[in-house]
């Protein structure tokens, strides 16, 4: 059957593109072979943050109010994502697009077969277009270490599905993900271990601005080892040797001094030997998160067989997203560029740009907006950053300025107990805006000034001399433009 644009992958960058491309008249056809909404509806960005609203509720003095309380977040999570995927079905009967439901693999460069193969036919069919996009999305990445797979190591995706909270809770990996979870599990009353190869947390963001999110953090309780490689993980069968389980004796019984023993049995849990400065050292766990990125999502398609090029980070695609093969796109995490939904979402609208011919009309002008996308961690506090790091800045051999502001000095924040956080604007020697990192309370809804800003070629300067409400947050960024 034939269409004009083949679209695999209904994430926000295949559905959101499949839309506007319909609303521009193109005959799409979308193929999905899980969710609707991809990874970031049901396994990433809505559901974690659903999590993350209801850690910052009261904590309960009790462990069952603590499982209820994670219940009762999951269940509302789980009400959220039905409630955008019931959204985005209505999305695809939009006129012009046919949603088909099956896996994808290319038979040529113009032909894709959905489904599987019987009695010599594809289940789904063979569809036709002269133009494909790949929005396949990514899957979580595992080390290659002896245990990565052993019973109790979870992705994120089982995270988001846990009735029972655990009581020590190992994060291998400490970057978004990982501090997200981390923060979610020790606000519901985990105790929360990160484990991080690299320096610093968050190793993609500013510095200075990764080490104070990591110094609130440890604040709260959260034990952090970064510089360290995880090495092995091992499930103990019986937790004899297990250091929260030295108040049992070897046949499982509770012993308290003055109280009659309490039978108990020894429940299983895992130990994490990590590298730490030269020296090996281990970790117990009920719980492991293998938080240490995501990897294109390249499974099934046969790009070999019709000569599409790929890296190790992903697909290779030029500045139209488009790849070697011409009339063939990729968007979104599965070409390896940034993986953000509203980068991918971004992307699909430059490919479409690129195949309907119409880079000037205003829907599709993002050429220049794909090096200026922000990025937020929903850890509490938040943290958000778009543009340049110190570090990127130093290593370019670009001369730069910062200006700083506190979030303790802002009446808002103050009024909101929320004085933990910082603001950053880089700039160069002439105020022209090259990077801003901010760490605190709506640090995701801040940055945006700053993002627009950039994108119209502001100064710090219009910053500083544009009013802002009083008292708000936004005066932080005031300040800051200000010094």
């Amino acid at each position: 059957m034939n269409t004009d644009l083949i679209i695999i992958g209904a994430g926000p960058g295949g559905y959101e593109t499949a839309v506007r491309a319909a609303k521009a008249g193109l005959q799409v056809v979308v193929i999905e072979k899980e969710h609707l909404g991809g990874t970031c509806l049901n396994a990433g960005c809505i559901p974690t943050k659903c999590l993350c609203h209801e850690a910052e509720q009261p904590l309960s003095n009790s462990p069952e109010g603590e499982s209820d309380r994670l219940r009762e977040a999951i269940a509302r999570k789980n009400e959220v994502v039905e409630k955008l995927k019931t959204g985005i079905a209505q999305l695809m009967k939009t006129p012009g697009i046919t949603l088909v439901e099956g896996e994808a693999r290319f038979v040529d460069v113009h032909t894709v077969a959905v489904g599987k193969m019987v009695n010599g036919e594809w289940s789904n069919g063979k569809w036709e277009a002269p133009n494909i996009i790949i929005a396949t999305g990514s899957v979580t990445k595992f080390l290659p270490i002896p245990g990565a797979h052993a019973e109790g190591v979870v992705t994120s995706t089982e995270m988001l599905n846990l009735t029972t909270l655990p009581q020590r809770l190992a994060i291998i990996g400490g970057g978004v993900i990982g501090l997200e979870f981390a923060s979610i599990f020790q606000s519901m009353g985990s105790q929360v271990t990160v484990i991080e190869f690299c320096k610093e947390v968050l190793p993609q963001f500013d510095r200075d601005l990764a080490k104070r999110l990591r110094t609130s953090l440890k604040k709260r309780g959260i034990e952090f080892h970064t510089n360290a490689a995880a090495k092995e993980i091992r499930r103990k069968e019986q937790g004899a040797g297990s250091k929260e389980q030295e108040k049992y004796n070897s046949e499982g019984e509770k012993q308290e001094i003055g109280v009659s023993s309490c039978p108990l049995p020894l429940a299983p849990y895992l130990e994490i030997d990590f590298e730490e400065k030269g020296k090996l050292q281990s970790v117990e766990a009920d719980l492991v998160l293998m938080a240490v990125g995501r990897a294109a999502n390249l499974d099934s398609l046969n790009l070999a067989d019709v000569g599409i090029e790929t890296t190790p980070r992903g697909i290779k695609v030029d500045e139209n997203m488009q790849t070697n093969v011409p009339g063939i796109y990729a968007i979104g995490d599965v070409n390896g560029l940034i993986q953000l939904a509203h980068a991918a979402s971004a992307q699909g609208r430059v490919a479409l740009a690129h195949i309907i011919s119409n880079s000037n009309s205003s829907l599709f002008t993002l050429h220049s907006s794909l090096s200026i996308i922000p990025s937020a961690v929903f850890t509490v506090p938040e943290a958000a950053m778009v543009g340049q790091t110190e570090e990127q800045l130093e290593e370019a051999g670009i001369e730069y300025q910062s200006h700083k502001a506190m979030y303790r000095a802002n009446g808002k924040a103050l009024a909101m107990e929320a004085e933990d956080g910082l603001v950053k604007i880089l700039t160069d020697t002439e105020g022209h805006i090259l990077g801003c990192h901010i760490l605190g309370a709506h640090a995701s809804d801040l940055i945006h000034e700053v993002t627009l800003a950039m994108r119209l070629g502001a100064t710090i300067h219009d910053i500083a001399d544009t009013v802002h409400a009083h008292p708000s947050l936004s005066e932080i960024l005031l300040a800051a433009a200000e010094a």
